[in-house]
């Protein structure tokens, strides 16, 4: 009940203000952004005047307006969902009010969305050195995802995986490469840890989130040259004007076991745009569910509530504050009898999250010119966790963890560097994580402690066609004697607005350290499976290539897009995980090695074809090959040693869609789906008499889902909702059963068929 409160509470306090008209005085800008051809106010349109903090959102009518500037000329940028970003430049004067008109052009799907994480700077999508993928609210509603892990299948190259039968560990893969290869930012600062990444995908509700910039390869690494395989940059919501939303949605997983998910948004912000307030609030319920009927699930319980705002404050027109802050308390536990304490029960995986996280950074603008930013976050992760099997006493764990990472940055921009126009950003950072893994029946004891001391620079020339980007971050991690030089570079060739071609070449690494599964202690055979570090383990190098062309062009009234990219992963002293057996405690041990080396490479292909509401197509698929350079030994069971040259658990083919049409004004559907190809994933003894390779076969996942919108009295909708996703429960058939199965023998879909209905209210 008490979660209905606050939703109630969230709703009552959001109130509607708006921009007011445009009266004649000097010194401001009075503006209207309509649609064109119709001359139809558009609300909710988003306002700014580049190289100041300040910005405006329409009223009813569509109008908005600065006071108080400066005279002088002003570019303002405009932008609202469903139509093309423009931008235009204007002269204001003390003598009279300047206006300024904005006729927008409707799009189905946007493809210059300005971005930050393609060069740390904003920046249109179109005119990015590298390919930045945007995953948007529309999306997380198409596909009607409550959290991260859900959503993040629905990009090219991007695949997520469940690897844990109890407990449910999930991880992304980019490109083929497993979850710790990438990097997982908040607002640009790489603040998840090892530890809060165990589970953090799942743990990250979208409500929080504007959008989702993903960056694939290695052309990132300004963000830190670890990102191998990509960055997942999760940009929160920001306050724009005042709104809130409510929403719930019950889920029954194949008439077996039940889900209940509620969310609240409200956003405040002050009629002169100097301050607001973003808040966000999930409760999250799922009960055990149990697919093959063998008592032990394959979905654990989980329990699980958020809570976040974020602010910001301007002091003045060319300085802002922003504020932010998560907290996460959940508890998940997976296995059988759920009704005893964990020891009592046969399996159980559980653990109890508290996840407190925040941070504070200042802007500062000198016009369009210079750009300086500092900033701060931290992160607290407090864990009581139980891995054990055949009620064993003394599985229970405690773990605390501490992330904290400061920096600055600057950005200059010149009328003329060498040759041409250019753009100089450079900065320094650091970051801090101390670890303290203690599970006293594994025999474990873990401190960790990880400094890493990185500066970057890059310098981004401009031509009328032609973008070169060369850049390069320095960094010395603890752990590492020496210190690792990562250089990149970027070509972008634009012939016309419409057609982006992209080269990329970046170099990255990953250090010996422990990772997100090595915090997770996996049940096979009824005991529990330890990671650990061999003894001069080596840092992991890579070296990454990629190239691109995007093509936006009409077929007749259909907008349509395509981008065709290729890339090349060369990795050096590849991590390998080889079962060596038991130790001299008489514990299962998994040894993280360095291997020969592996290479990765393939092709993804995104499509996009729509005709305006009626009809819009999204789809996308990778095909790609992973393979070591010599075969690696993945079991030493016995004296018999089994190897693979073929990577585990990556497929070759896959691929998604989405599909969305509203044939009437106030009713919606949905189609997507995710496709899986064959791939092999080790099936270690335990239910089995002995460990082999396993040759998967290929899935299709198919959703469907419904809304209809009722408009209430004062711009307040109600929409109503309901579906299926897995229509076809595309499920894997032949899981391990009972207290002796291989945990980690889990692939395919994450979910079961599932049936839903939701409602939302919202302004």
């Amino acid at each position: 009940m008490k979660h209905y409160i606050v939703m109630l509470v969230l709703a009552c306090v959001s109130m509607s203000s708006y921009a007011v008209n445009p009266i004649k005085e000097g010194n401001m800008i009075a503006g209207h952004v309509i649609v064109k051809g119709t001359e139809e106010g558009i609300p909710f349109a988003t306002v700014m005047i580049l190289g100041t903090n300040r910005g405006a959102v329409s009223n009813e009518e569509g109008q908005f307006e600065f006071r108080k500037l400066a005279a002088g000329k002003y570019t303002l940028r405009v932008q609202v969902m469903g139509y093309k970003t423009q931008e235009k430049t204007i002269t204001v004067s003390a003598e009279a009010t300047s206006v300024v008109h904005f006729q927008m052009e409707e799009v189905s799907f946007t493809t210059d969305e300005v971005v930050v994480s393609a060069n740390r700077n904003e920046v249109s999508r179109k005119a990015a050195p590298v390919v930045v993928n945007v995953m948007s609210a529309k999306l997380f509603e198409t596909v009607n995802s409550t959290d991260l892990a859900k959503s993040l299948n629905f990009q090219s190259g991007l695949r997520v995986e469940n690897n844990c039968q109890n407990c449910g560990f999930p991880q992304v893969r980019i490109n083929g490469l497993e979850g710790p290869y990438s990097q997982i930012l908040i607002n640009s600062r790489p603040i998840i840890s090892a530890l809060s990444g165990v589970y953090g995908l799942e743990q990250i509700p979208v409500n929080m989130i504007e959008r989702v910039e993903v960056v694939r390869g290695g052309g990132s690494a300004l963000f830190g040259a670890n990102a191998v395989g990509g960055t997942i940059n999760i940009i929160t919501k920001d306050p724009i004007n005042n709104s809130f939303q409510v929403a719930s949605t019950m889920s029954n997983m194949n008439g077996k076991s039940w889900e209940q998910y509620m969310g609240g948004n409200v956003s405040l912000v002050a009629k002169d745009n100097s301050y607001g307030i973003a808040l966000y609030e999930t409760y999250r319920n799922r009960n055990p569910y149990d697919a093959d009927g063998d008592g032990f699930s394959e979905l654990g319980k989980l329990n699980m509530n958020t809570f976040g705002m974020r602010a910001y404050y301007r002091p003045n027109y060319f300085s802002r504050i922003n504020v932010e802050y998560h907290t996460t308390n959940e508890f998940r536990r997976g296995g059988n009898k759920f009704n005893l304490q964990p020891h009592e029960a046969d399996i159980t995986e559980q653990t109890k999250h508290i996840i407190n996280s925040g941070g504070v950074s200042y802007d500062r603008y000198w016009g369009e010119k210079h750009k300086m930013s500092v900033y701060g976050s931290i992160q607290h992760t407090d864990r009581n966790s139980y891995y054990g099997a055949q009620k064993d006493m003394n599985a229970y764990g405690k773990t605390n963890d501490l992330t904290w990472v400061v920096g600055g940055m600057y950005v200059g921009n010149m009328d003329r560097c060498l040759f041409a126009p250019a753009t100089f950003t450079g900065g320094v950072e650091y970051q801090s994580n101390s670890l303290h893994d203690v599970m006293t029946g594994y025999h474990r004891d873990m401190q960790q402690d990880v400094r890493i001391a990185g500066g970057f620079v890059q310098n981004e020339w401009r031509l009328n066609r032609w973008t070169m980007l060369v850049g390069a971050r320095l960094d010395k991690h603890n752990l590492i004697d020496h210190p690792i030089f990562s250089p990149r570079v970027n070509f972008l060739y634009k012939p016309s607005d419409n057609l982006q071609a992209r080269l990329t070449y970046s170099t990255g690494f990953r250090a010996p350290q422990a990772y997100d599964e090595d915090l997770h202690v996996t049940a096979v055979g009824g005991e529990g499976v330890q990671i650990r570090l061999a003894d001069g383990l080596r840092e992991e190098r890579s070296n990454s290539f990629s190239g691109s062309v995007d093509w936006s062009f009409p077929m007749g009234h259909w907008q349509s897009n395509i981008l065709l990219e290729g890339f090349y992963t060369d990795l050096h002293h590849v991590f390998v995980l080889e079962d060596i057996g038991e130790d001299q405690n008489g514990d299962k041990i998994k040894e993280r090695r360095n291997g020969s080396g592996a290479k990765v490479y393939g092709v993804n292909l995104d499509a996009k074809v729509a005709h305006g509401r009626e009809a819009q197509l999204q789809l996308g698929f990778t095909v790609q090959r992973s393979r070591y350079n010599r075969a690696e030994v993945w079991t030493s069971e016995g004296e018999e040693e089994q190897t693979t040259k073929r990577m585990p658990r990556t497929p070759d083919y896959y691929g998604y869609f989405t599909f969305t049409s509203a044939p009437l004004k106030n009713f919606d559907f949905s189609l997507s789906g995710t496709y899986t190809g064959k791939m092999i994933v080790p099936h270690m003894a335990g239910y089995i008499e002995k460990s082999r390779m396993e040759h998967t076969p290929q899935f299709m996942d198919l959703n469907l889902k419904l809304n209809y919108t009722f408009v209430l009295k004062d711009h307040i909708k109600m929409q109503v909702n309901g579906g299926v996703q897995n229509i076809f429960n595309s499920f894997q058939k032949d899981l391990d059963k009972g207290e002796f199965r291989d945990a980690g023998y889990f692939y395919g879909p994450t979910q079961p068929r599932t049936y839903f209905v939701g409602i939302k209210i919202m302004n």
